[in-house]
């Protein structure tokens, strides 16, 4: 896939190739260790490529590699692959003896993420510090581009491409955890390499050429207009043509943290471009790459310690007076969130807010969203949770917050738009909505984002007065190395720039605070309080059911209806769970109240009003439909009322009652018996039956009464979408002698028998009572003597 530019013919790779196949795991590694620490660099250059490939697999998908994403640690492989995949470990000292020679190793273009890919097959470089002086320009043309990378960058590229990299594994592999060996080596690359305290360990090899440079800044003639994000064409630039930069001798001690970073954020985060993500902010827009639970959660773990690496800045290195004395570690922290991440995440989580499914797999990606916008909480200072919700938000973080409004705002939009069209008696979508309450309550946060909507709606004439300041957008690559910019000291700039920058020079920006989101929050809290009574109803009709299915249901005297199924929400949504959604629900209500101001007089106002519409008549109606040819069908507002519990159907078993499953109660040899016996019998005398029904007279009233269910077929076209063809074949009569195979029916029997023995009848004599009995009764409640 990806190899040397000359590959020349190597007995060590030929031999490691076989070893690896007949060999157990163990002795492999041992002889792989023995091999890095024993062979020259210019043998290792050989088999390095194949080497990375049998670890993280191939980028095509067909090498699955070492399984590092489902290697958990009760596994025997898992000790060994962490000792030598580890940081400090014989791979990384592979890598480093590789670096020393400045090899360079071949990514074919066609596998970047989606925008830079393209880009570069357009002829125009993307916004990207990784492919600075790296690009290859074969003769064939821009389609077969490749990258050249140095043995540290394709190390990091390949292990964090087979994270996003579709492979066929074999069945029982696709189960991964957060104790997966990828997941934890994630976090060690992280630590290790952005350390929060101290500094990153130096190299083990020096360079025969001194150190390596990181990638080369930015050319401050390069031209910025206005808020907008322009390219620039590879002839202009002659990427792969330009002399290195020589960069300042201090930054060499930490271009190992950038050249990661880079690596990470293009390969997990650049999948959406975005000028797509401007003109097409639509749902139904579907792109080809789409993000995988577990790729979230490694988002979410890198947004964590990005924030907690930027918070362990020294507080006497925050204020700009003291730039000029910071080491290059302390300046990429200061600058590691805004420049690197902010605005490829924001594109990555508007994506996910608008395709992901509306199911509660939706928390990762609510949970790496509440992570990058609370940066408080990785500050490393040990708080207790109580007091630290009363403290609220520091005032020191409101440039924060300002810098990434779109972040709080627009997405917050976002999950409003997706919480209206979920089912909030369900816990798990109900606790959604109270974490994101609970986290925009936090006291000073809403007051900070309401002085970032003030800044970003000022007069333009604000910014007439800086046009010769010049403003580096944090999609305008770069080391963070190069010249620094001038230093924008007016808010209002910072946050036009942010949002013109994401959203575009001409977006219509929607205030959090304004009229049309407020009453989208109203409608929120009217389906909230539904799911709240919805819930209520749920827990009751439990408690009703639980003592009705006494042990006395063995006997059939629990619920006799054979339609009886549980309505409103899912299964696991009982008991505690449901108790757990009403406190959810109750707790999210007096948070929105807090962030949107609402007192109690509005509040109940709109509960009576809510309250009136929702009596039990009311809820007993159907859901809004037409009728189709092959039945009811749901309009978009009755699909609204199903999904929040407004109304719903009453749910029932529409096929053939004979063929129902056998209940608790019932005999199951009898009921196959007695089915037997009634099939025979309708199948023989159905004719006769039919016209013994159709007939106007008494004979015809007693015939439909014992022979057919009129108010069960008539009941099922008005309370169930029932086909008009199952309908039909329902109300054909029958005779069912189901009901006699029933342990009620059966003891009943058995009691009669026994009272009628008291009189000296026999079996015979007895059994033609009953039957004359039970012939007069149904006489007597046949219909037509009412």
């Amino acid at each position: 896939m990806a190899a040397p530019a000359m590959q020349q013919p190597s007995f060590l790779l030929a031999n490691l190739k076989i070893d690896s196949t007949t060999k157990p795991f163990l002795q492999c590694c041992q002889e792989l260790v023995k091999v890095i620490d024993d062979y020259p660099a210019k043998e290792l250059h050989l088999i390095f490529p194949w080497l990375v490939e049998s670890v993280f697999g191939s980028l095509d998908g067909v090498i699955v590699g070492w399984n590092l994403r489902f290697l958990q640690a009760c596994s025997n492989q898992y000790n060994i692959v962490m000792d030598f995949l580890n940081p400090s470990g014989p791979m990384m000292k592979l890598v480093y003896k590789l670096q020393a020679e400045e090899y360079k190793y071949e990514i074919p273009v066609s596998f970047l993420p989606g925008p830079v890919k393209v880009s570069i097959q357009e002829g125009v470089l993307p916004d990207c510090p990784l492919l600075n002086n790296k690009l290859h320009f074969p003769l064939s043309g821009l389609q077969t581009l490749s990258l050249a990378l140095n043995p540290f960058e394709y190390y990091m590229f390949m292990f964090a491409s087979s994270l996003i990299t579709p492979k066929n594994y074999s069945l029982g592999q696709h189960v991964s955890s957060l104790d997966s060996a990828y997941f934890v080596l994630v976090d060690t690359y992280l630590k290790y390499f952005l350390p929060t305290e101290g500094s990153v360990p130096p190299s083990p090899f020096t360079y025969k050429r001194g150190s390596v440079s990181p990638p080369a800044p930015r050319a401050p003639s390069v031209p910025f207009a206005g808020y907008g994000i322009h390219s620039t064409s590879l002839l202009k630039r002659h990427i792969s043509h330009q002399p290195s930069v020589t960069a300042d001798p201090a930054a060499q001690e930490i271009w190992r943290s950038e050249a990661l970073l880079q690596v990470f954020v293009e390969m997990w985060l650049h999948h959406y471009s975005l000028e797509m993500y401007q003109k097409l902010q639509s749902p139904q827009v579907k792109e080809p790459f789409t993000p995988t639970e577990e790729h979230v959660l490694v988002v979410r773990l890198l947004v964590k310690h990005l924030h907690a690496f930027s918070c362990s800045l020294k507080p006497e290195q925050v204020s700009s007076s003291a730039h000029s004395h910071t080491s290059p570690l302390e300046e990429l922290k200061r600058v590691v969130v805004h420049r690197f991440v902010q605005q490829k995440l924001y594109v990555f989580l508007q994506h996910c807010f608008g395709h992901w499914p509306l199911d509660a797999s939706f928390r990762v990606v609510l949970e790496t969203w509440l992570s990058y916008i609370q940066p408080w909480r990785y500050t490393g200072e040990k708080t207790n949770p109580q007091t630290d919700q009363n403290k609220g938000v520091p005032e020191k973080w409101s440039l924060f917050v300002q810098e990434n409004l779109l972040m709080y705002t627009k997405l917050f939009q976002g999950f409003l738009n997706r919480v209206v069209r979920t089912d909030l008696v369900n816990v798990k979508n109900a606790l959604m909505v109270f974490r994101v309450a609970k986290v925009f309550a936090q006291p000073n946060l809403s007051e900070m984002i309401q002085k970032g909507e003030q800044l970003f709606l000022e007069p333009e004439h604000v910014l007439h007065q800086r046009q010769h300041q010049c403003f580096l957008s944090p999609g305008h690559g770069g080391s963070f190395l190069s010249a620094r910019q001038p230093v924008v000291t007016d808010r209002v700039f910072r946050v036009k720039s942010h949002v013109y920058g994401l959203e575009g020079q001409d977006c219509q920006y929607k205030q959090m605070f304004g009229t049309e989101l407020r009453g989208t929050v109203l409608k929120l809290i009217q389906i909230i309080n539904q799911a709240r009574q919805t819930a209520k109803k749920i827990s009751d009709q439990s408690a009703e059911v639980a003592a009705n299915n006494s042990f006395m249901s063995w006997f059939g005297m629990g619920s006799p209806d054979l339609n009886y199924t549980f309505n409103g929400g899912e299964v696991d949504d009982t008991g505690v769970c449901v108790k757990k959604t009403h406190e959810f629900l109750e707790r999210s209500l007096d948070y929105l109240c807090q962030i949107f101001r609402l007192n109690v007089g509005q509040l109940s106002q709109l509960m009576a009003t809510l309250g009136s519409g929702q009596d039990d008549g009311n809820s007993k109606q159907l859901p809004d439909c037409v009728q189709g040819k092959n039945g009811l069908i749901l309009t978009d507002l009755g699909r609204m009322q199903v999904i929040n519990g407004l109304r719903r159907f009453e749910i029932e078993y529409q096929g053939d009652p004979e063929l129902q499953p056998i209940r608790s109660y019932e005999n199951a040899i009898l009921v196959r018996l007695f089915f037997k016996i009634s099939s025979l019998v309708n199948e023989r005398f159905g004719g006769h039956m039919d016209a013994l029904c159709s007939r106007p007279d008494f004979l015809g009233q007693l015939g439909r009464h014992y022979l057919a269910s009129p108010e069960a077929a008539a009941d099922g076209m008005r309370r169930s979408p029932e086909t008009r063809l199952t309908a039909e074949r329902n109300r054909r009569p029958r005779l069912s002698l189901r009901m006699l195979a029933s342990y009620r029916t059966l003891l009943m029997l058995l009691l009669l028998y026994l009272f009628v023995a008291l009189f000296s009848f026999g079996p015979m004599s007895s059994t033609l009572l009953i039957l004359t009995g039970g012939f007069l009764y149904g006489l007597l409640s046949c219909p037509v003597w009412r």
